[in-house]
């Protein structure tokens, strides 16, 4: 079987039989009343694996070789995307090009092409590339629109693929909502605010399960005691001066302790309207860790990065979140928040399609 070159590196199997032959195996190409057309991803492959042989007018064979070599000059980022192009026609999935900003439509397994509708929606990227939050989220919701699996792929340096699973995530939790008859006595020590009271210290430490407590007192992270504040539960004192420390106080003495306070913050103040319980993420290099009830019963469900909406960062820094909250069984979420403090949350999960 063979296929006439075009100048863009697509080519064209004009042989009705041979044409028939190649989109039965695979739903490759286009069938039209000159022949059937294949795309370059679709060309290459089919010269990769031997099973189609390209000439150009002049009727000299295409070394694959040269064929890929014109497929890179025609299309820029070409080499990453036919990585992923390759890996998933080996799987055994129909692949077909789709419209920019994804690379590809795959069918699920099995699937007939013009009567089973895509499963995935595939996004390819270098790891050189940034992963830019605003980006994949409108890439989320149009995915969503359309019902359709965002995956988004990422070849590293040594052509090795990593597929993510992207998708709106909307965390919640059933942690009854309660507050303090009148608000607490807090101390504000450098970098966190200690409450004395007993009765206090009894209501936030368990039934609210704000703090950690440490022999009689609870001790609140800056983001525990901000949102305390802001809620009418919190009356804060310097624990130095013994003057009233006010919430817009708070705010630009922690800014300066801890970057990215006021995104941390919407973030926390979100979670906890949706009736989850929120602690630090430290230990798992997250900024906060969110658990669907009381943490005495139940462990943390998600990982979450509150990060500004116009957030971009190495795609590595993300693989390594990833692969901390898949290893300790949690969701990671990315907590984008606008500048008018409004948050939204991507999930971001390690798949194998």
């Amino acid at each position: 079987m063979s296929a006439l070159l075009g100048r863009d590196a697509t080519s064209r199997v004009a042989d009705p039989s041979d044409a028939g032959t190649v989109y039965g195996r695979g739903f490759f190409g286009t069938p039209s009343a000159d022949g059937l057309a294949l795309d370059r991803y679709e060309t290459v492959y089919l010269g990769e694996m031997g099973r189609l042989a390209v000439v150009d007018g002049r009727e000299r064979a295409v070394l694959w070789p040269d064929l890929f070599r014109r497929a890179l000059r025609a299309e820029k980022g070409f080499g990453v995307r036919y990585i992923v192009y390759r890996d998933l026609r080996q799987r055994g999935y129909v692949v077909r090009r789709s419209p920019p900003p994804t690379a590809f439509a795959v069918l699920p397994r099995g699937g007939v092409l013009n009567k089973s509708p895509a499963k995935y929606w595939v996004a390819a990227y270098s790891e050189r590339q940034p992963f830019d939050l605003a980006e994949l989220e409108a890439l989320a919701d149009r995915a969503h629109g359309a019902k359709k699996a965002l995956l988004v792929a990422v070849v590293d340096e040594e052509s090795d693929l990593t597929f993510y699973r992207l998708r709106r995530s909307a965390p919640v939790g059933s942690h009854p909502s309660q507050t303090l008859p009148a608000p607490a006595g807090g101390w504000l020590a450098e970098d966190r605010v200690v409450v004395f009271e007993p009765a206090a210290v009894a209501v936030l430490g368990k039934g609210l399960a704000h703090g950690s407590r440490i022999g009689e007192r609870l001790e609140l992270s800056l983001l525990e005691a901000a949102h305390l504040v802001e809620s009418g539960q919190l009356a804060l004192r310097d624990a130095r001066t013994g003057r009233h420390v006010s919430l817009e106080q708070l705010g630009l003495r922690a800014a300066k302790i801890e970057s990215g306070f006021s995104e941390r913050l919407a973030a926390y103040r979100t979670l906890r309207t949706r009736q989850l319980v929120v602690k630090t993420g430290f230990k798992y290099g997250a900024h906060l860790r969110a658990y669907p009830r009381n943490p005495e019963t139940v462990h943390a469900r998600y990982l979450v990065r509150a990060v500004p909406a116009d957030y971009r960062a190495p795609w590595p820094e993300l693989a390594g979140a990833v692969r901390v909250a898949q290893g300790v069984r949690k969701d990671l979420l990315i907590a984008g928040v606008a500048p008018d403090g409004s948050v939204r949350f991507l999930g971001l999960e390690r798949v194998r399609p």
